[in-house]
């Protein structure tokens, strides 16, 4: 159920984002719900990859070289062309930026919603 609703507050959020930012543009929920899902498997599985590639950079950067990977993995998934458009990648990096506060905001106010499967440390 915690997966659903992640989901939902990302393509919620993905929505936002293609009114804040200019640059981006979502042809309606359904495309956000299956850019949500994608951008999910870009970030699970392509970002910790370009991480430990660049960490030379995020060390000398002190992990703001984080921002431009979140950039450019938010343009990678506007190039797939599955309901998401990014026009470049200044669009992208400022796109990625305002989901994460978005999103992060939208999370902090379903947070109730998540169910949680470990069991709290009362009931142990």
């Amino acid at each position: 159920m915690g997966f659903l609703i992640r989901l939902l507050v990302n393509a919620v959020a993905l929505i936002a984002v293609a009114y804040v930012v200019p640059g981006i543009h979502v042809n309606g929920f359904v495309a956000a719900l299956i850019a949500a899902l994608i951008l999910g498997i870009v970030n699970a599985i392509l970002r910790p990859i370009l991480f430990i590639i660049t960490l030379p950079l995020q060390i000398v950067t002190l992990g703001l070289f984080t921002l431009v990977i979140n950039g450019l993995l938010f343009w990678l998934v506007g190039a797939l062309h599955v309901g998401l458009y990014v026009d470049g990648f200044w669009p992208g990096f400022w796109g990625a930026i305002v989901m994460s506060i978005v999103s992060w905001i939208l999370s902090a106010l379903t947070g109730g919603l998540e169910s949680d499967s470990r069991p709290s440390s009362a009931a142990r």
